[in-house]
């Protein structure tokens, strides 16, 4: 196995049961979908919504087959996550890729099981709410930011090579 790999699978499997045990928690011991919306810090509330789309309510699917399909199309997302991260070298990537593959998951198992995906953290500010989301979809944005700037900065270094250099 890769590190690279490795590091990916590690970092998914850590991501899937935090996700896993947060969801388990808030629905089942500390009842927030009878507790309505609970105020948490100045910016922060939990408040219970089911997701029946993609992330941020995007596609919302109210049949059976739509659902399916966003599960068939998180395992899609799994498999080709999970063979490019046996081709991985780097460290960053493999960990933003675990975090997506975790995330990924969680949010599959929770349409598989629930018919849609739990979401119960609202952050808000300034006379804005954010959409409502969970530790799946926080760890999916901050997975595609990091490969991003990932991508982002070996750019960076490869147009740093193609620079003539200068001999004074």
């Amino acid at each position: 196995m890769t590190s690279g790999l490795r590091l990916g699978l590690i970092t998914a499997a850590i991501t899937l049961v935090a996700d896993q045990a947060s969801k388990l928690w808030i629905l089942f011991e500390y009842g927030l979908p009878d507790r309505g919306r609970v105020p948490v810090l100045p910016f922060l509330d939990l408040v219970m919504v089911w997701n029946r789309g993609v992330s941020y309510g995007l596609f919302q699917q109210s049949t059976d087959f739509g659902r399916w399909m966003l599960i068939v199309l998180s395992i899609v997302a799994a498999v080709v996550l999970v063979v490019w991260l046996r081709k991985e070298t780097s460290g960053l990537a493999a960990f933003a890729m675990g975090l997506i593959l975790g995330g990924a998951i969680g949010n599959a198992i929770d349409r598989s099981v629930y018919g849609a995906v739990a979401d119960f953290v609202l952050l808000y500010g300034f006379g804005y709410e954010w959409y409502v989301f969970n530790i799946a979809d926080a760890a999916i944005v901050v997975g595609v930011v990091l490969l991003l700037y990932g991508a982002l900065r070996r750019g960076d270094r490869s147009d740093e090579a193609k620079q003539p250099t200068t001999v004074e």
